[in-house]
Order: structure tokens, then sequence, then C-alpha cells
């Protein structure tokens, strides 16, 4: 049965403030996060301490905000902010890009790790697995805002959304980017936490596999903003950022299997090692 989008982006008034879903949405994430950082410190071998994850939240939602507002004026924006350059931080009025997102979140990690004193890819597997809870947010926010939407449809389940000139069945892509690079993702990356934990950074690795090839798969479905198009008669932007995540993804999983297993019991005796000897860890 054909859907008819109906739903209202504002979740509630406050005087002359509006909240929305989409906002809320990005806070469930950031708790998502939070919260489940906190938890996976509660393993017989936490690769971060609980007293740190604050630490890691602060650098990583700053590097969030950051790189996907400028990601998105880089990525996809037009000559418009260059005659305007304030618009760059008018975030109010929409305009994140994941690309830029993970970048600027990369780059927290690196900092907190280089001033805590933890070693980066673990802080990579630390954090990792708890991110497509807020990629599934994100999408069902897109949803209920009516944007981002697909190519038309003439499948039973296609949405007619609000903003479009045409008013015709499209694709509900982002409920397709919700199921595989929130929920699948996610299932995939917790299996990984749980069982594979003796290979420093396969989680981040996995992450940009399995994400790469879900947008573009999605992409496929996807109408490309209106003033960028496609590359090439056929490749959209997203594409563009997607598939380099995916071939990088292979060559670093390919490079942490060429090393040795390296057991988080033996690394935690190290750092134990380590801070009996000097007397403050290392």
């Amino acid at each position: 049965m054909i859907y008819t989008h109906d739903l209202d982006p504002i979740l509630f008034h406050l005087g002359p403030l509006a909240g929305t879903w989409y906002g809320l949405m990005y806070a469930l994430g950031f708790m998502a996060f939070y919260f489940g950082g906190l938890y996976t410190t509660k393993g017989p071998y936490p690769l971060i301490k609980e007293e740190d994850v604050a630490s890691l939240f602060t650098y990583s939602i700053i590097g969030l905000i950051l790189g996907g507002r400028f990601g998105y004026v880089l990525f996809y924006g037009d000559s418009s902010y260059l005659a305007e350059p304030w618009r760059i931080f008018q975030t109010w009025k929409g305009g994140m890009s994941f690309h830029g997102g993970l970048l600027g979140v990369t780059a927290g990690f690196v900092l907190f790790a280089r001033n805590n004193g933890y070693a980066l890819l673990r802080v990579g597997d630390f954090a990792v697995p708890w991110i497509p809870i807020g990629l599934f947010l994100g999408r069902i926010g897109n949803f209920i805002n009516g944007e981002l939407y697909g190519k038309p449809t003439d499948g039973t389940w296609g949405v007619i959304f609000p903003g479009d000139s045409e008013g015709v069945p499209r694709h509900p892509s982002q409920l397709y980017e919700a199921a595989l690079e929130g929920l699948v993702l996610l299932l995939i990356l917790q299996w990984l936490r749980i069982k594979v934990t003796d290979r420093p950074g396969l989680q981040p690795a996995v992450f940009l596999i399995v994400y790469g090839i879900a947008r573009t798969l999605v992409e496929l479905v996807r109408v490309p903003d209106a003033h960028i198009g496609y590359a090439f008669g056929w490749m959209t932007r997203g594409m563009m950022l997607s598939i380099p995540m995916v071939i990088a993804g292979v060559v670093w999983v390919v490079l942490i299997y060429q090393k040795p297993p390296q057991p988080l019991e033996v690394e935690n005796a190290g750092k134990a090692a380590k801070v009996g000897k000097s007397g403050k860890k290392k």
C-alpha cells in the first residue's frame, strides 16, 4: 500500500523555539554512544577506563559536529558558501555530511588517544561498535523530515513525500539506509566486539567496508543533490566518497591479519607490568 508521508518534523514548540524529531534522534544517538561505551568498560579487559569515557565522548561529539558541517560544505556545498561564508555556521538550517563527520570523529579519536595515553586502534575498537545506533536514528530522522528520498518506484512500499514536486511514490531510501547502515552494521560490529578481540583495528576496518557497501547500494536508488547530480552519468557524490572507504577497509583488514594475534589479556598484562615497574601508566 502506497504511503503518503504526513509526519510533522516538529516535535514540540516552546515559545519561539521548536524541538525537532531530527534533533531528538541526534540526542538519542549521542546517549547510545556514551552509555554503550560505559557498558563496554564492564568487561574483564576494558580497552578504555570508565572514567575516560566522558572525555572520549566529548572529543567525538565535537569532531562529529565540526566535521559533519565542514564536510557538508566541502563535499556538497555550492559557490554560495564562498559568497556568504557566515552560512557555514548556520547549522540550524541543515546540512551535515556523514563522511565529514567520520573524518571529524577520527580526528577526535586521535586527539583523545594522544592526550590520554591510549593506543589509537584500541580506541577505535572500543567506540566504533556503538556508532551504527546513531546512524540508524539519524536516518529515521531523515525519513521523518521527508528528505533524502529515493527514485520513483512501482513497488507497494513506495512513499509519496511532501517535498516532491512530482508527487509520485518513491523509494524510502532513508529506511533502507537505517536498516543497512544501522541495524545490519550494528549486529556485525557487536558480534566482532564479543568474538574477535585479538585483532586491533578490526572494528573500524570492518565499519569502513560494510558502511561503504551499504551506502553505495542505497545510492543506486537515492536521488542525488539537485545542484550536484551524477558524475559519469551514473555515480553520485555519496558513491564517490563511499567506494574508497570499501577499498581502504579491505586493505586494512588484510594488513591486520598479516600480523600475529594480540590477545587482550596479554596486552593488559603488559600494561600492568609497566605500571608496577614504574609506579605509573606509560
